[in-house]
């Protein structure tokens, strides 16, 4: 009888892990908040409102977003949150902005504008 109490305990044991996994591993479901992308990307602040030097840590930022960016469910709530602050800022800030990526010698999979379209 310990025997059989002691497989159930491991059965419930691995049947608990595994749901674990599967929660924090399910690719689709996994969304960067607007939160992340702002304090990411804040060291490019200055550089989009008055152009200049693009600094390092905006870079660096922006480096750290897309490597978070994992999933297209992930790189679509990044978009969002690019297009809901394109959406107030003025046509300087948008081309500032938008040579960011090239300045930092990254590939973002779309254009920033105010026409995104963050369902492709």
């Amino acid at each position: 009888m310990a025997n059989s109490s002691g497989l159930l305990k491991l059965g419930t044991l691995v049947m608990f892990v595994s749901m674990l996994i599967m929660s924090f591993s399910h690719g689709g479901q996994a969304q960067i908040s607007c939160d992340t992308v702002d304090n990411d990307l804040l060291p490019c602040l200055s550089f989009v409102l008055i152009g200049g030097k693009v600094a390092p840590a905006c870079c660096s930022g922006i480096q750290t977003l897309l490597s978070l960016a994992k999933t297209k469910t992930d790189r679509q709530s990044v978009c969002s949150c690019l297009k809901s602050v394109a959406q107030s800022a003025t046509d300087g800030q948008l081309k500032n902005a938008a040579q960011i990526p090239h300045l930092c010698g990254v590939n973002l999979p779309y254009n920033i504008s105010r026409n995104i379209d963050c369902t492709k």
